[in-house]
């Protein structure tokens, strides 16, 4: 899948990663690219990178309106990118029911529905790409992101069922797995974090050259070996963090 010439949309546009995300598709000669967020007055700056390429799309992921919207929207989508995402701290014991709703919503049934709105348009244009967003703590889980971590880890899931389905469709699919990321969403947590561009950088690549689970950073890429090496041995260490 080359990004040169694509048509991407990017859902979650406004900052963090998906803003890094349409810096890197510009820089990689994507022919337009549709930024999504909930509020399009956010998305000021990010189309101010590019006004003949970048086109605001106001997007919210959990209703189903606006979907219906995009796809009219945006009928020329060839590369989805399926960003968008919420995390909030707590235990599965601890955490209220409209919080793992609310994680579920978007992280989940905002990709699903997502895929499954664009996946006719991508076909019709010719194949393409379906890029999901998920976390290396799909692969283990840390107790203190409970529901974060089990609704990424239904997103992989889901992922690998989406890449079976669509295949023939000429569409691949993508899971991008990040570690720590240096965005809003891990303000205040004191640990070794990557820069969104390089994590950007990493999916363009990972896609470019049909790495089809891309682990963009040091500390996924280490995390994954040790993973394959004893899946158990990661649990316990994710479990006392």
């Amino acid at each position: 899948m080359q990004i040169r010439n694509a048509t991407a949309l990017v859902t979650g546009a406004n900052r963090g990663i998906g803003l890094a995300l349409v810096k890197a598709l510009l820089n990689s000669g994507a022919k337009k690219i549709y930024a999504g967020a909930r509020d399009v007055k956010t998305l000021e700056a990010v189309v101010a990178l590019d006004r003949a390429r970048v086109q605001p799309l106001h997007l919210d992921v959990t209703h189903a309106e606006h979907i219906h919207a995009a796809t009219a929207a945006a009928p020329d989508v060839t590369v989805l990118i399926n960003n968008a995402g919420i995390l909030e701290f707590g235990s599965f014991v601890d955490v209220a029911a409209d919080k793992v709703a609310r994680q579920f919503a978007t992280n989940f049934y905002g990709k699903l529905n997502m895929a499954r709105a664009f996946a006719p348009v991508i076909e019709a244009n010719g194949g393409g790409a379906i890029i999901n967003m998920l976390t290396l703590v799909a692969l283990a889980s840390m107790p203190g992101l409970s529901t974060y971590n089990a609704s990424k880890a239904a997103a992989w899931s889901m992922t690998q069922s989406l890449r079976a389905t669509l295949a023939s469709k000429n569409i691949q699919v993508f899971g991008v797995f990040p570690g720590a990321v240096d965005t809003d969403m891990l303000a205040g947590v004191d640990m070794p974090k990557t820069h969104p561009a390089d994590i950007a950088s990493a999916i363009i690549s990972g896609v470019e050259s049909g790495t089809e689970d891309i682990f963009p950073d040091p500390m996924s890429t280490q995390l994954y070996a040790a993973w394959k090496t004893d899946h158990k041995a990661v649990e316990r260490q994710f479990a006392l963090m």
